[in-house]
């Protein structure tokens, strides 16, 4: 039942009905099987991928790296538990390498994700070292390509 999980991941928008008619089960069978991944806490949120640029709205996406020294008996989760609970990180991973989280941020400006990181994760006991990547431009997220509408050639026929 995995199937549903990837089904509803590249798209949450669908029906009971519609996924089980792509996996040929009864419309009751994806239903139970949808409520029991929502009360295992499998299925935690049903979002959407909005393209903030043609919608006219101005947002910055920033990748923070943040190194830390992880604390005695809790390792790198009570920082990362302080980190998450902001309101402006949309997702916060642990990394192996170089750093040791990434912060994903979005905020209206890049004044304000200078600000979030200056004058709230860089004060974090634990903190030892930032760097903020601003994201350019988005090609795919979530395997959705952002692409603009082509433009269709005018086209005429002589006869």
């Amino acid at each position: 039942m995995n199937e549903i999980l990837k089904i509803l991941e590249r798209d949450g928008r669908l029906t009971g009905k519609q996924i089980a008619a792509m996996l040929g089960k009864t419309n009751d069978e994806i239903s139970d099987a949808i409520a029991e991944y929502e009360a295992q806490g499998a299925i935690l949120k049903y979002t959407a991928i909005i393209d903030w640029e043609r919608a006219a709205s101005e947002r910055v996406t920033a990748l923070i790296e943040v190194k830390i020294s992880p604390q005695r008996g809790d390792g790198f989760d009570r920082i990362a538990e302080r980190i998450y609970q902001y309101d402006e990180v949309d997702s916060l991973y642990l990394m192996s390498g170089s750093f040791d989280l990434t912060v994903i941020m979005s905020a209206d400006s890049m004044r304000d994700v200078a600000e979030f990181v200056y004058a709230k994760l860089a004060t974090i006991d634990g903190v030892t070292g930032t760097a903020t990547h601003f994201i350019l431009k988005k090609y795919k997220e979530k395997g959705c390509v952002f692409k603009k509408p082509e433009q269709q050639e005018e086209r005429m026929i002589f006869v």
